[in-house]
């Protein structure tokens, strides 16, 4: 019966990320004024925003009394809102696992993923109430909706109590640090993937529709560079965490697991994309598309891992 209690507030959350997609969806929808980008193309912008030069901000399209205008700002905000909501019932729900569970609500993969989904939702509202950033809302709720509407019908499981091997401080530390590092390679992830549309139009010389308000590529660009340096010492404090945890649960720091092997596949894309950014001064096309293979290891070490290999983590499996 406890258990319910904290799946209400999970299934709820989905639900209302689903609708805070559809604000968003609206939004994108209703912004279709196109914006000339001039002197972009011919003045070597394309080039500047490959190699992370500052190029000329297009001009925003004007809101003086226009309705799409009014019916853009509408339906972000309101499409904010429903995320906060559904944020708070969302974060609600895996401190309810938590106290049904009376312990860390992290022992299994359906607990991992709606856990670190709630950091990734955090992380994307201080980023909104920090720079105003809704553009982010409609990538960020797609993958809320997704990943939440998939734990609650997939990955679901019913409370049971830990493995002996999750009961460590260190796994704890472990977890916590992993949650932030996704959150964070996440919303990276996803400017990389806008710089790499935004960037294409660009070069083509007119932006039309929501591209329009997104920031310049050459912003996005490094947005998304600056949350991966944030993130990447985090992942390597994540491993080195671990590797303690293992040899407390298992008597070694490391046995190349599946999930082991992954971990590191994942931090070397990420050890890569850093460093061709700082020594062989790759920006833009890139090393956007490095972020994304970075982010795809990710979530194949975070979830395909846990369903198609089997090894000592696969106590995490659904």
């Amino acid at each position: 019966m406890t258990g319910a209690y904290s799946s209400l507030p999970m299934v709820t959350s989905a639900v209302i990320y689903l609708l805070a997609l559809i604000a968003h969806a609206i939004e994108w929808a209703s912004a279709r004024r196109p914006v000339a980008v001039p002197e972009l193309v011919g003045a070597g912008a394309g080039a500047g925003a490959g190699n992370g030069t500052p190029a000329p901000t297009a001009s925003e399209p004007s809101t003086t009394d226009d309705p799409a205008e009014h019916r853009v700002t509408l339906f972000g905000r309101i499409g904010v809102a429903l995320t906060l909501i559904a944020a708070l019932s969302h974060v609600a729900g895996v401190v309810l696992r938590g106290v049904a569970a009376e312990r860390f609500p992290w022992g299994n993969m359906y607990e991992f993923v709606t856990s670190s989904l709630a950091f990734a939702a955090v992380f994307y509202l201080v980023v909104v109430w920090r720079k105003g950033w809704t553009w982010l809302g409609l990538p960020v709720t797609l993958l809320l909706s997704v990943g939440q509407g998939l734990a609650v019908t997939v990955f679901y499981v019913a409370i049971a109590p830990l493995v002996p091997a999750l009961h460590s401080v260190w796994f704890i530390i472990h977890i916590v640090a992993a949650a932030i590092a996704g959150a964070a390679f996440n919303v990276a992830a996803i400017a990389a993937i806008l710089y790499l549309i935004r960037q294409r139009a660009e070069e083509k010389g007119t932006l039309s529709g929501y591209l329009a308000r997104l920031p310049h590529s050459s912003t996005l660009d490094d947005f998304s560079f600056r949350l991966h340096r944030f993130a990447f010492p985090l992942w390597t404090f994540t491993i080195l965490a671990g590797a303690v945890w293992a040899d407390y649960a298992w008597g070694r720091f490391w046995g190349w697991d599946p999930k082991e092997t992954w971990s590191l596949v994942t931090w070397v894309v990420y050890a890569a994309y850093l460093h061709a950014r700082v020594t062989a001064g790759w920006k833009g096309r890139r090393a956007a598309w490095l972020a994304v293979v970075g982010v795809a290891t990710f979530w194949f070490n975070f979830i395909g891992v846990n369903l198609l290999a089997v090894g000592l983590h696969s106590y995490a499996g659904i």
